[in-house]
């Protein structure tokens, strides 16, 4: 049915959280614990895969954890994962995070963490996974969630990174959201051949004129390998958007033909079916 997630404070348990949300999750944080049976039905008849996040600011332990209990004794799927550091990192991570412990400010921060930690052993004895994320930079710990959704037979969605493959033109300013952007102005303009300037590179003369010169071709080779290189590397930051705008001076032939070659090739190698926009064409 979904995940609960607990765990400690600082332990990364919003990092854990974005990454759920990413896969597709519903994903709420410090839900109120006699809402969640309620909250889990409403979710569930949505058709969405689900995870919450319980811990100390929920309610006392003794209440936590009866809760805790009885919700997975009465429904099936429920999974539970629980994360935790070892007290240095905690307090290195609260000094650079400033912000406040659920403890605090009663207690100190180093007997904040300790009390927590104490208060939460019950509903640590509950977790199908206990994650120690001392070690783990926030990529690693959002793989590992990542691994663990998977592993126990829910459904993922909303993995693949969305690229958009923009064609513009250099006359009309650089686009604004663009992640990388790619100068094509050094290959030979099909705009000075009087039969092609008022054509596009959708256009097969456009195409042909384009790919008799190696240059073209080179440039392309360069660019596939470049996309190659990194493409395991954005999955592995969890980047999520990528926008690659690739530029002419007209914006019509040499960034349209090249974009649509990108495209192709990409959806060829299965690495995505990417978004193409043309910026300076009017739609089709």
């Amino acid at each position: 049915m979904g995940l609960i997630l607990s765990g400690l404070s600082g332990s990364g348990k919003s990092t854990a959280l974005h990454a759920l949300e990413d896969l597709g999750c519903f994903c709420t944080d410090n839900l109120p614990l006699p809402l969640l049976e309620q909250w889990a039905g409403q979710v569930s008849r949505q058709g969405k895969p689900m995870a919450v996040c319980v811990d100390a600011r929920s309610d006392s332990p003794e209440v936590l954890h009866r809760d805790l209990s009885k919700l997975r004794e009465r429904t099936d799927g429920w999974q539970m994962m629980f994360l935790e550091a070892d007290d240095a990192t905690l307090l290195r991570r609260y000094s650079t995070l400033r912000r406040r412990h659920p403890f605090a400010p009663e207690l100190d921060l180093p007997q904040a963490i300790a009390a927590e930690r104490a208060a939460l052993t019950q509903a640590r004895g509950l977790a199908d996974l206990v994650l120690d994320t001392t070690a783990m930079n926030p990529y690693e710990l959002a793989a590992m969630v990542e691994a663990f959704w998977q592993k126990n037979h829910v459904e993922v969605r909303g993995q693949a990174i969305t690229v958009t493959l923009l064609s513009f033109s250099y006359q009309c300013g650089l686009p604004p959201d663009a992640d990388m952007v790619i100068d094509l102005r050094f290959l030979p303009n099909p705009h000075y051949q009087p039969e092609l300037s008022q054509m596009t590179g959708r256009d097969t003369p456009v195409q042909t004129f384009l790919e008799q010169h190696d240059v073209v071709a080179e440039a392309e080779e360069k660019l596939r390998q470049w996309l190659g290189f990194v493409w395991d590397k954005m999955q592995w930051e969890r980047k999520r958007y990528f926008t690659l705008a690739i530029g002419c001076s007209g914006g019509r032939h040499r960034s349209v033909y090249m974009v649509e070659r990108i495209a192709a090739w990409m959806q060829h190698e299965n690495m995505t079916i990417p978004l193409i926009r043309h910026r300076e064409l009017p739609p089709l």
